[in-house]
């Protein structure tokens, strides 16, 4: 009978059993990821009635997806590898995209280095009927006009590779309704107007013969020719208004070793007489020697038309050759043919280092000095100079502001305290008037110009002030009231950093301006106050910025409705606010527990679209038909592959106090089919603040860095990630002080198996991943890649990318150590991984690249080094020829693979991979990789 009844019991669980296993998910692979489907890119039409988005896998083809907005009607277009942007005309009725080869030919040619050219289609939206374009380079539909379609081609592949070459190719002019075609030859710029009604292009033939700038009327067909010469044509820049555009001229000139630019205005078109203005500067006395118009800098017109703005830099004359016929001496040698040394000089006064000047040095051999050209009495000015780089022209062009940094730079660029001095140019006469004195401007430092041209706004120690650029007058528009305008979370060494500036209302008459929380509009004479989030601060609530959705908006204009992200720091709900037109006050339309983003406004039509998305929920598009965002309906799905997979069952938020006593939050990830009670292996993954992202989406990917939150949620571990709260002199000491707190209270809740718990971080994250493994033994294993690991040294090693000195850096910016190691050797030894490395008893791995041009390669060498001679497991992986982060696709998936092989090995208990347990011999790894390779495509 007992017989009998143990038979039963197991015939009536063996179902449930076998049910709990089919129903159970797999966990995500590598190579899941590589052909893991997701949206990219998005589209609204000018009506609203249409969205477009492109779809398909990580790696392979993929599709453009065309769908109503608030209807079921879809299309749907193969668009091979690679996805570039949708066009809607101006009417809605067309939709116009790209299609690039597929990803088996992409590959094949880039083998070969064989061409590859790209494919242009047009698609009526009533009925989806197409029509394809060959060999496309690019189009543009016309302006505010829904008639036209402008397609310009490639070149023949038998033509001149030549950098003197002809650069014009075909373009067809497609009319949108009679079907008709016009071709127009040797184009090698176009433009439309604004309206659509005028297109100007540039020709440059073979020989230059009938090389010029036209226009021709869209309606009419008729074209003329602006202007002709033996020539180069580029840069068209129209006025918003489309009635006047300019644009650039270079010729050769003997003299001159470059080509000579001109600046081309043409004007008063669609007026009784359209006119032309040239202007080159060489026959004008005012106009700087050894100067010329820069071929880099687009020009342009004036509100009024009355004056051109564009940049000159630096052109030199070729040397006089001729010799002298009665002379009988030996000629001199060419400078061609004299052996020079190869050579930096590097002196303690150069206000940049060598290495920065070098890495800088195309930049600034096409420096643009803002300049300008008055047409009425043909005065020019030039508003910068070599003290003064940075001009801005001011809305209306009353006036331009001017920043002159050169008594400051030397000292700016070692401690990272950037100065400025800030002058007022009268456009009208061209006089310049110093306004401000060393303005610091390591946060802020710039002025905020009213679209009015006439009033800006600007911040000095713990204030926001407004100036009277006319009277040069300032008021104080926040003194006053009673908040804080001083970044209550930046926690850098800076002086009092400035809460957000959102600018001027579009009459300027108030400027928006953010504390820690609220929003205040304020009079620009600081007499009315007014604050649009009625005292959020008591809930912790922010507005956390404004969602711009009218095109060529100048300011804000609260006479319209608009929106902003409102955010609570207590929870991490998020949403979206409206402060509807002429009103006062923000409602906030809703707020939850998800990520709102993409918010756009149909520009001809009341649709309003956004994205939705949190820690489990990809994002997807939203669209609603009314202003307070009423009855949304969901316009597409996004990640078709989620479901099949096993994945996160959510997040936590947990509250913690640091060592300093400060009350800090983190983020808690819970793994794929997580078990109340049951405790779980836990990656934490560490940079500076991070839970304000506790409801974003983490998409399957190859990171550069090489960690993948979703990739390790699926595979049953645990996320944590805490806020780093700094004190400055102690960056490292301050990691510990919040990481470490925060990893005891992940435990306490009883997610985390205290037995199986690594770190991971990259660059900033890295050196306080390798830091803390100096400090505690809390975690099983580490992954660091690109740590700083010696604060001394890097302190004055360069940063490669920019070519600046670590120095600034570190006193002014992440580093928080100042001043320097002489006087501070005690926190730079601290807060320093090598000078604790014999306290190290966590397995490392460690990632630097040979060619890291922010964290030098050395640091990473100094570390492993050091591990290594103390006999402490260490493997260092480099990737040959990659920078901070790895950017080849066959590199970011080799480390992804190994970093998770790591950490199966060290907190599962997985066999461990033979390059940890064995290491690989030089002569070794073309074997190893592909054995690997071979493996992996297996899978």
């Amino acid at each position: 009978m007992m017989k009998n009844l143990k038979f039963i019991l197991f015939a009536f669980l063996v179902p449930f059993v076998c049910n709990a296993f089919a129903q159970q998910k797999p966990a995500l692979t590598w190579k899941d990821v590589s052909k893991w489907t997701y949206n990219r890119g998005n589209s609204l039409s000018p009506d609203g009635q249409w969205m477009a988005w492109a779809s398909g896998p990580t790696e392979g083809d993929l599709k453009m997806m065309i769908k109503k907005t608030l209807d079921t009607l879809h299309y749907s277009y193969p668009i091979g590898a690679s996805a570039s942007g949708l066009s809607f005309s101006k009417d809605s009725k067309y939709a116009a995209f790209k299609v690039s080869v597929k990803d088996v030919e992409a590959k094949a040619a880039r083998k070969t280095n064989k061409p590859v050219y790209d494919k242009l289609m047009l698609v009526s939206l009533a009925d989806n009927k197409q029509i394809t374009f060959e060999r496309v380079k690019s189009f543009s539909f016309s302006g505010d006009s829904p008639s036209w379609l402008a397609v310009q081609f490639m070149a023949l592949e038998t033509a001149s590779k030549e950098p003197t070459a002809a650069k014009g190719t075909d373009i067809l002019l497609y009319n949108l309704s009679s079907k008709k075609s016009f071709n127009l030859g040797n184009v090698a710029e176009f433009a439309f107007n604004k309206a659509g009604d005028q297109l100007a292009y540039t020709v440059d033939a073979n020989g230059q013969n009938g090389n010029g700038i036209l226009l021709r009327d869209m309606k009419t067909g008729i074209t003329i020719a602006l202007d002709n010469d033996k020539a180069a044509y580029k840069s068209i820049n129209w006025n918003e208004n489309g009635t006047a555009f300019a644009a650039l001229k270079a010729n050769k000139n003997d003299k001159y070793k470059d080509e000579v630019l001109s600046v081309i205005g043409i004007s008063k078109i669609n007026g009784d007489l359209t006119t032309k203005v040239t202007y080159n500067g060489l026959e004008d006395n005012g106009f700087p020697k050894e100067m010329g118009i820069n071929t880099n800098a687009s020009p342009y017109w004036s509100d009024d038309q009355t004056t051109l703005y564009f940049g000159i830099n630096s052109l030199a004359k070729k040397e006089d050759k001729k010799a002298d016929s009665t002379s009988k001496a030996k000629p001199e040698p060419k400078k061609e043919d004299i052996e020079k040394p190869d050579m930096m000089i590097w002196n303690w006064q150069d206000k940049r280092l060598q290495s920065a000047q070098q890495t800088q040095e195309a930049r600034d051999k096409t420096f643009s000095y803002t300049s300008s050209y008055r047409i009425s009495d043909q005065k020019f000015t030039q508003l910068a100079d070599s003290n003064m780089r940075s001009v801005m022209v001011a809305p209306k062009q009353l006036y331009a502001i001017g920043y002159d940094n050169s008594k400051y730079e030397l000292m700016g660029n070692l401690d990272g305290q950037s100065y400025t001095d800030i002058y007022l140019i009268d456009l009208k006469t061209g006089a310049k008037k110093q306004i401000f004195d060393k303005m610091y401007a390591t946060n802020g430092g710039r002025l905020s110009v009213a679209p009015n041209g006439k009033t800006a706004s600007y911040y000095v120690d713990g204030i926001f002030y407004s100036i009277n650029l006319e009277t040069t007058v300032s008021t104080n528009l926040t003194g006053n009231i009673k908040s804080s305008f001083i970044d209550q979370l930046d926690d850098h060494n800076v002086n009092k950093p400035a809460t957000q500036n959102l600018g001027w209302s579009t009459d300027s008459k108030y400027a928006l301006i953010m504390d820690n929380y609220d929003l205040w509009k304020i009079s620009a004479d600081g007499k009315g106050v007014v604050s649009l989030s009625d005292n959020w601060k008591s809930k912790k609530t922010e507005v956390a910025g404004r969602l711009r959705i009218y095109q060529d908006e100048k300011g804000t204009d609260l006479s319209k409705d608009q929106y902003f992200n409102v955010f609570s720091t207590n929870d991490k709900k998020g949403g979206i606010g409206l402060l509807a037109a002429g009103k006062n006050k923000i409602e906030v339309l809703f707020m939850d527990d998800n990520t709102y983003g993409s918010f756009a406004k149909a520009e001809r039509g009341s649709v309003y679209v956004y994205t939705k998305s949190n820690a489990q929920e990809s994002p997807s598009y939203y669209a609603s038909t009314t202003a307070t965002l009423v009855a949304p309906k969901q316009v597409n799905t996004n990640t078709p592959d989620q479901a099949k997979y096993a994945w996160t069952t959510g997040v936590k938020l947990i509250n913690y106090i640091s060592a300093n006593g400060d009350s800090l939050q983190a983020a808690l990830y819970l793994p794929a089919n997580y078990v109340p009670g049951k405790a779980y292996p836990t990656i934490t993954y560490i940079y500076e603040r991070l839970t304000d992202g506790l409801n974003n989406y983490s998409m399957p990917s190859f990171p550069g860095a090489g960690f993948n939150k979703a990739m390790y949620l699926s595979n049953g571990y645990a996320v944590l990630e805490p806020d780093i709260k700094y004190k400055l002199n102690d960056p490292g000491m301050s990691s510990v002080a919040c990481v470490v707190p925060a990893v005891k209270a992940a435990i306490a809740t009883g997610i985390v198996d205290e037995k199986n718990v690594a770190i991971h971080g990259h660059s900033w994250g890295g050196y306080q991943t390798s830091f803390l493994i100096t400090q505690t033994n809390i975690f099983k294993a580490a992954a660091a890649g690109a740590p700083l690991t010696n604060m001394i040294s890097m302190y004055s090693l360069i940063y490669w990318n920019s070519g600046g000195t670590n120095q600034a850096i570190f006193e002014a910016s992440q580093g928080r150590l100042t001043p320097g190691y002489w006087d501070n050797w005690d926190a730079f030894a601290r807060n320093s991984p090598v000078y604790h490395i014999k306290k190290v008893q966590t397995p490392l791995l460690l990632l630097h690249n040979d060619k890291d041009g922010a964290v030098d390669f050395t640091q990473g060498i100094e570390y492993y080094n050091g591990l290594r001679r103390l006999n402490k497991p260490v493997v260092m992986v480099t990737y040959r020829g990659e920078n901070h982060g790895i950017a080849k696709l066959p590199n970011r998936k080799d480390y992804a693979v190994r970093m998770m092989e790591y950490f199966d090995y060290m907190l599962k208990g997985k066999p461990a991979p033979e390059w940890w347990s064995k290491g690989v011999n030089r002569l070794d790894m073309e074997k190893h990789l592909d054995v690997r390779a071979f493996e992996e495509s297996d899978n």
